[in-house]
């Protein structure tokens, strides 16, 4: 299975979006190329060039040499199917097909925040790098980034320094690290944390790669805060995307005529990121403040009578920290009204939150 899981994201002319809608036509990666032409030709008009490339063993040899990499250095292949792929991640329409992990926490079991910003980070930057995640810590949150100069390990460090696991996205394969003096730094995220990308081994860091990389922090995280960032770079950047995958964005306000902050400055003017000051004014528009059980469950009992529909809603998410709506749909046997109906009504008496990506979870 694995074999064809791998193959798949080689065969040119299949990109993630088409590459998954094959394997849920075809029922799965293996399926695609051994029956794919009456599949391929449902889909896309031009699948002759598709249909050759397919029948190309070379491509499947490669896929085996990628299992024998995969196998050496411990890493965990995530198929878009896995129950382990990030759940955030696949409720977006361009997520990757495959993912490539080494590290040693789940994907899926904590809050997300993605820090981003400037290469060239000053002081002023780092300063607030080093607060906000440090205030983030008894918020229970996984810090993302993408292991570049400046604000991003700079993230990274603060998150180890604080006993924060931390997850570095990739724009190139596993096999080494970019920048290289990043290499001690990815060691200790990979034992608190871990390293994720879409791009196989032998992969160089090449500029096209770093906007793909771009689009998978924005689509881990839960929300995204831009610390410190010019008008053009790889930050704003991942700024527009998560603001299409409709995450929560915010960006810290910076000194007027400098550079490096006409960027956060720019996202806050044009309501594309609301303005924070302090790791504390996430946690309150996230909703991400800690209660006590006293205070929860004194909560809990004031709530008006559920439905039948509600009370199955409920149950269910009470045994898991996120769901989302299809997820929820699935596992309650409620038709797409119906949960939806019921997930509205109880996030108005607040008994659910609805966070970003149609995701929800229990107050």
């Amino acid at each position: 299975m694995l074999l064809y899981q791998i193959a798949l994201t080689l065969v040119p002319g299949i990109g993630d979006i088409l590459g998954k809608k094959l394997v849920m036509m075809a029922g799965s990666a293996e399926a695609v190329f051994k029956e794919p032409a009456r599949t391929l030709q449902k889909i896309h008009r031009s699948a002759g060039p598709i249909l050759d490339a397919l029948k190309n063993k070379e491509i499947l040899l490669r896929a085996e040499r990628e299992i024998e990499f995969i196998e050496r250095g411990r890493i965990s292949p995530v198929f878009f199917t896995d129950p382990a792929y990030p759940r955030l991640l696949r409720n977006c329409i361009d997520s990757p097909v495959m993912l490539y992990f080494k590290g040693n926490i789940p994907l899926n079991d904590r809050r997300t925040i993605g820090i981003v910003g400037t290469r060239k980070a000053t002081d002023y930057g780092k300063r607030i790098c080093r607060n906000l995640v440090e205030g983030l810590k008894e918020a229970e949150v996984t810090v993302i980034s993408g292991l570049a100069y400046g604000i991003d390990s700079c993230a990274h460090r603060a998150a180890l320094d604080n006993g924060i696991p931390t997850i570095g996205v990739l724009g190139h394969g596993l096999d080494m690290i970019y920048p290289p003096v990043h290499r001690s730094l990815a060691r200790k995220m990979v034992e608190n944390g871990g390293l994720i990308t879409d791009f196989m081994s032998e992969i160089r860091p090449d500029r096209e790669n770093f906007p793909k990389r771009n689009r998978i922090i924005a689509g881990l995280c839960d929300a995204l805060v831009v610390v410190e960032a010019a008008v053009k770079g790889g930050a704003l950047i991942t700024a527009e995307i998560a603001n299409s995958y409709n995450r929560d964005v915010f960006a810290f306000p910076g000194r007027l005529g400098d550079p490096f902050s006409e960027g956060t400055n720019f996202l806050i003017m044009s309501n594309k990121a609301g303005l924070i000051q302090s790791a504390d004014d996430i946690a309150l528009f996230m909703g991400w403040k800690k209660r006590s059980a006293r205070e929860q469950g004194t909560q809990r009992k004031i709530f008006i009578e559920m439905t039948p529909d509600e009370e199955t809603i409920v149950s269910l998410l009470g045994r898991e920290t996120a769901m989302g709506i299809d997820e929820i749909m699935i596992g309650s046997g409620l038709t797409m009204s119906k949960t939806s109906a019921a997930l509205l009504n109880l996030e108005f008496e607040g008994v659910v939150r609805c966070l970003p990506g149609k995701v929800y979870q229990l107050v």
